[in-house]
């Protein structure tokens, strides 16, 4: 529901500066070849990564840096600014939290005029998190996991506000395994966890 009411927040806010965008003139979103954004994204992990474990989703602010290298081809740098924290859970309750951070590398792809008022797109890269701060009963011995790394596919759309400064909303899809290991000896407890998280997240960007 949140990502609905920002939507028809950002819709309105469109037809109240479409007067603006008329008398700005000259000024268009074209040939603009850097954008950011900053926004919140809501996390959730794979719901059965192994069998009788669950890890529970979270927000975090997220930030992204996006060079275009014409209007509808860009390269993005995606990333969260802070870190996820999630419950793990086994079929007792709770058993610990782990934190993690990830960043992403990824091809873009923008349907239509730089201008259009709705902007989909589309997206497909690598990426990596950091994972810290784990704190999982295992016995006395500290478990760790193994830092992940994979694809990540996303799919969002822009809604143009004026030729700088858009709204922006996202999924994402990141794919990847970890690992669990004894800290003390490195033994290995638990492979190939899913964590393939997905996320949602809304956001206001501008281009340059």
């Amino acid at each position: 529901m949140t990502i609905f009411r920002t939507l028809t927040l950002a819709s309105a806010l469109t037809l109240a500066t479409t007067p603006v965008l008329a008398q700005e003139g000259g000024d268009t979103a074209s040939g603009k070849r850097f954008s950011v954004v900053g926004g919140v994204t809501l996390m959730e992990p794979h719901s059965d990564p192994a069998t009788g474990l669950d890890i529970d989703g979270g927000p975090a602010p997220t930030l992204s840096a996006t060079w275009h290298v014409t209007d509808n081809w860009g390269v993005e740098l995606w990333g969260a600014a802070d870190k996820f924290n999630h419950r793990v859970r086994g079929p007792e309750g709770k058993i610990g939290t782990i934190e993690q951070q990830p960043i992403a590398l990824s091809g873009q792809y923008h349907f239509g005029e730089a201008d259009n008022t709705f902007r989909p797109f589309v997206g497909l890269g690598v990426y990596e998190s950091n994972i810290s701060n784990e704190d999982i009963a295992g016995g006395g011995d500290h478990i760790g996991l193994t830092t992940p790394r994979g694809a990540i596919g996303t799919v969002g759309v822009d809604l143009n506000i004026t030729p700088t400064w858009f709204a922006r909303a996202d999924a994402r899809y990141l794919r990847a395994r970890s690992d669990a290991r004894v800290g003390s000896t490195g033994e290995t407890v638990a492979s190939d966890l899913k964590l393939d998280p997905w996320t949602v997240g809304v956001g206001i960007g501008a281009r340059f």
